[in-house]
């Protein structure tokens, strides 16, 4: 199968640092228009928010938490090419006076349309086929059942939260295996396999599949699927084993690129968070500033993250979250720029 080196990853996927006001203002710099936006206060205490197109702007659902769908009319008000409008929320969670902001940003296709490859048709799917992402919007039927992604490749990762009613969020990753899920609210491992989430069936280059779990497939439920196909200088959703080993010892962890964006977490040891690290923070590089996706807390300086290197990512020491010695972890990367361009043009050291 031949595969496309995206050369400039970043007009599919930004990271973007802000200041908080309580006031009107226009976040730009982004470089695209944003289909999936999630948002944490870094200085403060705050719930992460995740809001998309599909759904609407105004609907919010939190990675932290397993709360139903939100509306806020005033936070994220608006795309544009560049970024995108927050509204005079003064929350802690997106726009309070004086408090800095992450943003990381994924672009679809806008709102999309209905995708009719599944045994259930989706209410919206807007999907990137040269990204490899999608979001789509579904109802659920209690029955095993496939849902149109709309990539024309195998998402590795479909990540699923239900938005009318209080549930898990529950992620399917290839290094699970067909049986295996992880959730994103929770620090809890792969420690359940049932056939019931993904029918023991690995998704295919038109559709994922779905069990008789309620939280991934009720009846008359809806819900709302985030798929990622793993693109050549762009994205990589894999594993590895940790080895105990400090810093020099510990794993190098081969993408193809240099990532922009590393989410990180243990599927085999209970009670371990979800380690988030970009290259607009500090924190990485020999710098230790990093952010739970299944915590509501500030930013922490209390270890150190991987190295984000021209062709992956190198861990740095010993610690639970990234290198406990014979555990496994799974990873999702997005990339600052391919090792080697589609014109044989390398990238230099980070």
């Amino acid at each position: 199968m031949a595969y496309t080196t995206i050369d400039d990853p970043t007009i599919y996927f930004n990271t973007k640092l802000y200041s908080g006001t309580s006031g009107v203002q226009t976040i730009s710099g982004i470089g695209f228009e944003p289909s999936w936006i999630w948002t944490k206060s870094r200085t403060n205490a705050g719930n992460h928010q995740v809001t998309d197109q599909v759904r609407g702007l105004t609907k919010y659902i939190r990675p932290n938490a397993s709360n139903a769908q939100d509306t806020k009319t005033n936070a994220i008000t608006a795309v544009n090419s560049d970024g995108f409008v927050l509204g005079a929320d003064s929350s802690d969670d997106i726009n309070a006076n004086g408090q800095t902001y992450a943003s990381w940003n994924w672009k679809a296709n806008g709102q999309g349309s209905s995708n009719t490859d599944g045994s259930i048709n989706t209410t919206y799917t807007s999907a990137s086929t040269a990204s490899g992402f999608s979001i789509s919007t579904y109802t659920g039927t209690g029955a095993n059942a496939t849902v149109g992604h709309g990539l024309g490749a195998a998402p590795k990762v479909v990540l699923i939260k239900q938005t009318n009613g209080t549930a898990w969020w529950f992620m399917y990753h290839n290094d699970l295996g067909t049986t295996g899920k992880l959730n994103l609210n929770t620090t809890t491992y792969n420690n359940d396999l049932q056939a019931s989430y993904w029918n023991s069936t690995a998704p295919s280059s038109s559709v994922f599949s779905l069990g008789t779990e309620a939280s991934v497939n009720g009846s008359s439920q809806n819900f709302v699927a985030y798929c990622f196909a793993e693109k050549k200088g762009y994205s990589k959703f894999s594993g590895y084993v940790g080895n105990g080993e400090p810093a020099g010892d510990a794993p190098f962890i081969y993408t193809g690129f240099k990532p922009a964006f590393v989410m990180i977490k243990s599927s085999s040891y209970d009670g371990q968070h979800w380690a988030m690290t970009d290259n607009r923070r500090l924190g990485y590089n020999g710098d230790s500033a990093w952010l739970k996706a299944d915590d509501s807390g500030a930013e922490l300086t209390n270890l150190v993250n991987p190295d984000l290197l021209s062709n992956g990512f190198s861990l740095q020491n010993n610690n639970d979250i990234y290198n406990k010695n014979g555990q496994s972890y799974i990873y999702m990367a997005f990339a600052e720029s391919p090792f080697v361009t589609s014109t044989g043009i390398p990238t230099t050291a980070g």
